[in-house]
């Protein structure tokens, strides 16, 4: 059975087709996980409708499951997020605005700011992590358990080389 990517990977091979460096399986499952990452960050979007953005959650998720215990600095939270600073404060306004976390000079070091969630923003959190997950889910759910088992051994292989 053949998908739109074989039919990409076909016309870039008959194009390439005297060329050593095109490798057709390496087309094919890199263009095969760019579709499905798209796919889950279009279906990502859908689960946002009520003014609370993707962008909000991504920081919320960050700080609750970043290394340090549900605070850190905003500094910290943009390494984690993979975002600049500024990003991250124009982030973290939104949701202080909107009292989804704290933030408050550390009393140790008053050029530092600590950044907690709050009540409201753990529950804004538990809402939106379950329904990412079912989005997750349902993109993988054409394997099955042992097929998803060895993916995983397979795209380790493959970070652990890039990783060196």
């Amino acid at each position: 059975m053949k998908d739109g990517v074989d039919q990409h990977v076909d016309r870039w091979a008959s194009f390439w087709k005297d060329e050593p460096a095109f490798a057709p399986e390496v087309e094919g499952a890199l263009t095969r996980m760019k579709h499905i990452q798209r796919w889950i960050d279009r279906a990502d979007l859908e689960i946002f409708t009520d003014g609370f953005t993707v962008q909000d959650y991504k920081t919320l998720h960050v700080l609750m499951v970043q290394p340090w215990p549900t605070e850190a600095t905003p500094a910290q939270l943009a390494e984690a997020a993979k975002v600049t600073r500024a990003a991250m404060t124009s982030r973290l306004d939104r949701l202080d605005e909107a009292g989804l976390i704290t933030r408050e000079v550390d009393g140790a070091d008053r050029r530092r700011v600590i950044v907690r969630p709050t009540k409201a923003g753990r529950e804004m959190w538990n809402r939106y992590i379950f329904k990412g997950m079912a989005v997750d889910q349902r993109a993988l759910s054409a394997l099955s358990h042992d097929e998803l088992v060895q993916l995983n051994g397979l795209l380790r292989k493959v970070l652990l080389a890039l990783e060196e």
